[in-house]
């Protein structure tokens, strides 16, 4: 059965408790309005009173987009094209049923769907409603897409995939960071603890995904990269053969746009924080189921908890340092990525770490031979991995 406290944002209110709906409700049009369960437990129609994203951008990087959707139309700006390259190798990685403008459609629709019928009352109404969505094709190219985005206006970049880590990955998201971009990722949807990207480069908002109760469903993935959990189970989706389409889904995709909503709000009330300063409302005004108060944060599998949008647009919380409380890049972004340039944020182990073993380790002609072996079974692995297909949360 379930409690019927709810996450709803009160002004002045520190919430705690778990994330719940009430058993009432409000009388809804359609199924799938009554069963957006988020806007709900968010206490949405209290929290447009403050911010309903207006004037804010939010680029969502996926596959493709039905911008005709009858929840979506007119939310779109101008995207760039990549030509259909793009696409088509996206296009090879589908599941069977599944169609290339499905996942984008889903995610943009969370993020800023206006509904459909008397009053929007039907469909898919996003938590930031009026922001305006900046649709980035993206396939396994995550550094040249998050530039683009960077450099045409996005002050919000929606990342709900993990993918193999390029040699821009994260020195592009460095770069919009620099630019006062807030960038947030999912987790990933394996239940591993193996890290992904881009939500592995610094300065990502690492998301997973949340049940109405509150706990942290078991898909997904857990280790230092969550840092909030948002709605993610038993999601309505925009998603189908249809601009009239929808699904409901599960996973930390649907998760990672709400917090991506949660931080057009945030952008729209107070647009003078910093990336970092946005995320340190969402940490400091995050919840906890009562089973996991009193764990040390940030936690594998909770992050710092759920995010509470109401508390985190109206509570008074000093600004903080530029950076926030979670890692940032180091160093000066570059505007361009230089082929000719090692990786700025390298792996451990990767090419820099074995130069250093070879200038000051005094190693035999012998050993260099081992080394290089090793080596090369290592890089072998690693053009494996980002050769592998792309994982819509």
């Amino acid at each position: 059965m379930r409690v019927t406290r709810t996450l709803r944002a009160t002004v002045g209110a520190a919430l705690t408790g778990a994330l719940l709906i009430t058993a009432g409700g409000t009388a809804f049009a359609d199924q799938t309005r009554k069963d957006l369960w988020p806007l709900e437990a968010f206490g949405a129609e209290q929290l447009w009173k403050d911010a309903t994203g207006k004037g804010v951008t939010v680029a969502v990087l996926d596959g493709g987009f039905r911008e005709t959707h009858q929840d979506l139309k007119g939310q779109f700006l101008p995207g760039p094209d990549f030509g259909k390259a793009t696409q088509e190798e996206g296009a090879k990685h589908l599941k069977p049923g599944e169609n290339i403008l499905d996942h984008g459609t889903g995610m943009a629709a969370i993020i800023a769907g206006h509904g459909h019928g008397p009053g929007g009352s039907e469909g898919v109404k996003g938590l930031a409603p009026e922001a305006k969505i900046l649709p980035v094709p993206e396939y396994k190219n995550t550094g040249p897409a998050t530039r683009w985005a960077a450099d045409h206006g996005a002050d919000v970049i929606n990342m709900s995939y993990t993918e193999g880590r390029s040699a821009d990955t994260c020195e592009s998201i460095h770069y919009a960071i620099s630019k006062g971009t807030v960038v947030v990722a999912g987790i990933g949807n394996e239940a591993a603890t193996e890290k992904n990207y881009p939500v592995g480069c610094p300065g990502v908002i690492g998301v997973g995904a949340v049940d109405e109760y509150g706990k942290s469903a078991e898909f997904n993935n857990y280790n230092s990269d969550m840092d909030l959990l948002a709605p993610g189970v038993k999601i309505p989706a925009a998603t189908g053969k249809s601009d009239s389409s929808y699904h409901t889904e599960d996973g930390s995709s649907g998760a990672t746009a709400y917090v991506s909503a949660a931080a057009a709000l945030l952008k729209e009330k107070h647009p003078d924080l910093t990336p970092g300063q946005i995320a340190n409302r969402l940490v400091k005004t995050a919840g906890l189921p009562k089973d996991q108060k009193g764990v040390k944060l940030p936690d594998a599998h909770y992050g710092y908890g759920f995010i509470q949008p109401g508390p985190a647009l109206r509570k008074d919380i000093p600004a903080g340092s530029e950076e926030g409380p979670l890692p940032m890049p180091k160093g000066k972004a570059s505007s361009q990525l230089d082929a000719g340039a090692p990786d700025a944020d390298p792996p451990m182990g990767g090419k820099e770490t074995m130069n250093k073993a070879l200038l000051y380790g005094g190693i035999g002609i012998g050993v260099l031979v081992v080394i290089g072996v090793v080596v090369a079974i290592v890089l072998a692995s690693r053009r494996r991995k980002s050769a592998g297909g792309q994982s819509w949360g």
